[in-house]
């Protein structure tokens, strides 16, 4: 049996499950307490047309998803407000299964679209939620969760973007497939060094700047109408691809 095949995925079914979801945060992010997302919170969403999911390696938990039901341009979304893997076991796709595994959930529900903040320094997550998954982002929501405890964020501003997964789109049908779509001619790029990582993690100045810097060019193009569109990964770098886009 694959490394793969051992891993399922339901819906959270007893307060014991909940209580897992809040150690898992704790070890997916090192978060003290105060930023922790409490037990009953889990429960709100699943009493309000959200939802929360926990993903096993066999029977040891694994990851976990927490998804509120929103209202975002005059359209029912869930706002997927957390997902998070253990890190010993992450690059092992069970990130995608939980996000396939919403968006089944989704279709099945009549669900147009699912949202989530990420952090545009996180090339790696850019590159999945972009490249692999095929969500879009027209928004940019700066300092969007104020200070936390967690080290992963450097101290730094919580600035994150606005992932957009039009779940039965054409385009997240192509992505989904690995059917490649190509940016428009006139698209516009925006770079990141590869080395942001440890730029932030060393305090060097330079991750605040680069921060400054992406916050200020995607506020200016959101406002003119660009979305990103795609991510490339290139040796020394990430790479993201603003189009103009209409729903």
């Amino acid at each position: 049996m694959s490394q793969a095949d051992r891993v399922s995925i339901r819906s959270c079914r007893s307060h014991d499950d909940l209580k897992l979801c809040v150690e898992l945060q704790r070890r997916v992010w090192n978060f003290d307490d105060e930023d922790l997302v409490p037990a009953a919170m889990f429960v709100v969403a699943q009493h309000t047309g959200g939802h929360a999911y926990l993903a096993f390696d066999g029977d040891r938990p694994a990851g976990f998803t927490l998804a509120y039901s929103a209202e975002h341009r005059g359209r029912r979304v869930w706002h997927s407000h957390m997902a998070g893997v253990l890190p010993e076991d992450q690059n092992r796709g069970i990130g995608r299964l939980l996000k396939l595994y919403q968006r089944d959930e989704a279709l099945r529900l009549g669900i147009p679209a699912i949202e989530w903040t990420f952090d545009p320094l996180e090339l790696r997550n850019a590159h999945f939620n972009i490249a692999k998954l095929g969500a879009i982002v027209r928004t940019c929501i700066p300092d969007c969760y104020g200070p936390t405890t967690s080290p992963l964020h450097g101290g730094l501003p919580t600035d994150r973007l606005l992932a957009e997964w039009h779940v039965a789109s054409d385009r997240v049908k192509d992505i989904l497939a690995g059917r490649t779509r190509a940016a428009a001619p006139d698209a516009i790029e925006f770079a990141v060094p590869g080395a942001i990582r440890e730029y932030r993690h060393s305090s060097d100045p330079r991750a605040r700047e680069i921060q400054a810097a992406m916050r200020d060019r995607f506020t200016e193009l959101f406002a003119r109408g660009y979305a990103i569109t795609h991510f490339r990964r290139e040796t020394a770098c990430g790479v993201y691809v603003l189009e103009r886009y209409e729903d």
